[in-house]
């Protein structure tokens, strides 16, 4: 899920261009710009940073351990050639 701090910085800058008569409906536009933010954001399906970063180390581990794996069988089918 997004960072609910992100949604605060959207939702601050869009009321801050909100012209001033409208300041009474500013609480009504908050509540409707998060729920819809909110929704859009869902419906994406994303993913936090730390489960992105952890993924990603995964990855990595998962990538080392087959380069590794690689280079075992490489040697081996070497070693089977010289023979």
């Amino acid at each position: 899920m997004i960072d609910p701090k992100k949604f605060d910085e959207i939702i601050d800058s869009i009321n801050k261009a909100l012209p001033s008569g409208v300041v009474q409906m500013r609480d009504d536009a908050e509540k409707n710009i998060r729920a819809g933010l909110t929704a859009t954001f869902n419906k994406l399906d994303l993913v936090t940073r730390e489960e992105f970063e952890v993924q990603s180390q995964v990855l990595l581990r998962t990538r080392e351990k087959l380069e590794a794996l690689e280079k075992r069988v490489a040697e081996l089918e070497q070693s089977q050639q010289s023979k």
